[in-house]
């Protein structure tokens, strides 16, 4: 029958439009201002949640809600400024070794929650977040390239049995090698110049003692400067990706800095802890306790002091893959896999040194704050940087190692961050917090409301055009201009695609063309009118032949679309998403939706006139 949809197609309309309803819905529950409570390393327990509620209870700040979640707790607050003082006083109840940070609450009930129907993320200019300022320390990056070149030079030195007295790093971008004859220098300089030609060599002779100094040339430095920052961005993008944040902001700063914005993570503190753990692995081999070129450094390891040896076999960056895991006694290890290089030099060393311990050394650094005097010699306090390693793994080689082995030894907690920082990369170099500062929402919250006064306005103006102009038939564009809100709200939400500023915008720029396609189809009905063609044959010939154009039009805004998402960053890219999903919906209701009512309210029927603008 014409302009007629079968029971099965009204009905998953309907359907498409309920989930809408129901997955849009957790958009309606605002968050509730909240502080969140970590320690650095331990959990967080109900005496010092107790604690922190009863010095909120003294300074008279209304909270509700204090909940233990894993090794966090968490404070809720009525507004804005009863958590930013509740902060205030938890940092001076906690002290030191707390992270306290400003979070917000979800209040979507538990069985929206097990459903998965969640709310859309919102970028920073929403709902804040935190800032940082990142330097990459590039003295040390240096350093550790010369100290890799001094352990593989050394192993190299081993393999051609060239002696040397002494092979030591002067500076970050000196290393000073001393020989007993010429013969053995001139043997050691032609084998550097052919595997390490970036290492400028000179010779010098002082005191009876033939010397063979190295160093970087400045355009090696540069590149590995640039190569160094590079390389931590990257670390740093892969981190946060693991902590689940959308539409992250990292990027350089200059010639050494990186900034970091993560808008609304759910846990500020393990962001913090993630990213201020510069943590690198360092392979150690025991050789010969007596040699003269071995230096040994001890570590305590299960109760027992064990002197390791600082030259270095393998470092992290050769580690291709890793994950945590339960052994078959249940329990946690990492199990870690190398890389092509890696792997071929790690079965090289293991197999010609069975039964000889080998150490694995975690190294981080870290930092802490310290109260040091300022010009006027009163106490102030400051960020102090240190490096802490800890030997996580002492055994005897039994067998010749593969790519592929475990660390032992490990709690549950220390198995599952060990291997996100390895699998995250090892950061290049260490890389110190400049800047801190905690974004508070209260600027997104006016954004959000301008943005929702110029979505109001906007669709009411849309609203009013359609029924003046487009009577019956503007009616039901409005309906399908909901249903279009409702789904581009529903999907975002699904998809966890963020909600920005810009993007804001672009749902009131895509709520004033979703009704471009109704326009094409009424006015194709119009002019079917004109022609003579009755009533249901002017509606079918309307939707048909206006579909082509339909297509052809959001297509090519797709595209537009689909290239702003991808050069796009941060705000070019909130906007894009908007465009390209409010592309899908305002089609979709468009044909299907608008056609629905159109056929509910005139099909099947007989019809001598349509309420269509002039045509009455």
């Amino acid at each position: 029958m014409l302009n007629k949809f079968p029971l099965w197609k009204n009905l998953l309309i309907l359907l498409v439009v309920l989930l809408a309803g129901l997955y849009s819905a957790p958009n309606l529950y605002p968050d509730d201002p909240a502080v969140q409570i970590s320690h650095e390393s331990e959990p967080v327990t109900e005496f010092e949640l107790g604690s922190v509620t009863d010095a909120l209870r003294a300074a008279g700040i209304e909270y509700f809600g204090d909940v233990i979640d894993d090794r966090s707790g968490l404070v809720r607050f009525q507004n804005l400024s009863d958590q930013l003082l509740g902060k205030s006083v938890i940092e001076e109840t906690l002290g030191s070794g707390y992270f306290t940070a400003l979070n917000l609450a979800p209040t979507t009930p538990g069985w929206m929650q097990a459903i998965n129907a969640g709310k859309m993320s919102l970028g920073l200019d929403l709902q804040g977040g935190v800032h940082f300022l990142m330097e990459v320390d590039m003295d040390a990056a240096l350093t550790r390239r010369m100290e890799n070149n001094i352990s593989n030079i050394r192993q190299m030195l081993r393999e051609e049995r060239i002696r040397s007295r002494a092979l030591t790093l002067v500076d970050n971008n000196h290393i000073e090698m001393r020989f007993d004859d010429e013969e053995s220098r001139s043997a050691a300089r032609a084998l550097l110049r052919e595997n390490f030609a970036e290492l400028q060599t000179l010779n010098r002779e002082t005191g009876g003692d033939f010397f063979l100094d190295l160093s970087l040339t400045e355009l090696d430095i540069q590149q590995m400067e640039r190569d160094t920052i590079a390389a931590n961005k990257t670390t740093i993008l892969n981190r946060v990706d693991s902590l689940g944040v959308a539409e992250p902001v990292v990027q350089q700063q200059g010639a050494n800095r990186i900034v970091v914005e993560l808008p609304g993570v759910q846990d500020t503190a393990q962001a913090k802890r993630i990213l201020q753990r510069i943590a690198t692995l360092q392979f150690h081999l025991e050789s010969a306790p007596g040699a003269a070129t071995n230096s040994y450094t001890a570590y305590e390891y299960q109760g027992m002091m064990i002197n390791v040896n600082n030259d270095v076999i393998l470092q992290g960056d050769r580690v291709s893959n890793v994950r945590s895991a339960l052994d078959p006694q249940g329990l946690p290890q990492v199990v870690i896999n190398l890389d092509a290089q890696g792997g071929e030099q790690f079965s090289r060393v293991t197999r010609d040194n069975v039964g000889n311990p080998m150490d694995i050394i975690l190294s981080e650094t870290k930092t802490r704050a310290v109260m040091v005097p300022d010009a006027s010699g009163a106490m102030v306090e400051q960020q102090e940087t240190y490096e802490e390693k800890r030997l996580i793994s002492h055994a005897v080689i039994r067998a010749a190692l593969g790519r592929e082995f475990v660390i032992t030894g490990l709690t549950t907690t220390e198995a599952n961050e060990l291997s996100l920082l390895i699998r995250s990369g090892a950061l290049a170099a260490p890389m110190y917090f400049v800047e801190e500062r905690t974004l508070g929402p209260s600027m997104g919250a006016e954004n959000i409301e301008q943005g929702k006064r110029a979505t109001y306005l906007g669709v009411g103006l849309v609203v009013l055009f359609m029924m003046a102009y487009y009577k019956m038939f503007g009616v039901f564009a409005n309906i399908a201009l909901a249903v279009n809100l409702l789904m581009l709200i529903a999907i975002m939400s699904i998809i966890s695609a963020t909600l920005t500023l810009p993007g804001i915008f672009g749902i009131v720029l895509i709520l004033g063309m979703a009704v471009d396609a109704n326009v094409l189809i009424f006015t194709r009905i119009r002019e079917e009118l004109a022609a003579g063609l009755s009533p249901q044959s002017a509606i079918s010939a309307g939707f048909d032949r206006a579909f082509g154009t339909i297509m052809d039009a959001n297509l090519t805004t797709l595209l537009v679309g689909i290239v702003l998402f991808s050069i796009g960053t941060g705000p070019v890219k909130g906007f894009a998403v908007t465009l390209m999903i409010g592309i899908f919906t305002s089609v979709w209701t468009a044909i299907v939706v608008t056609r629905a009512l159109v056929n509910f309210y005139y099909g099947g029927r007989q019809v001598k006139s349509l309420w269509i603008g002039n045509y009455i």
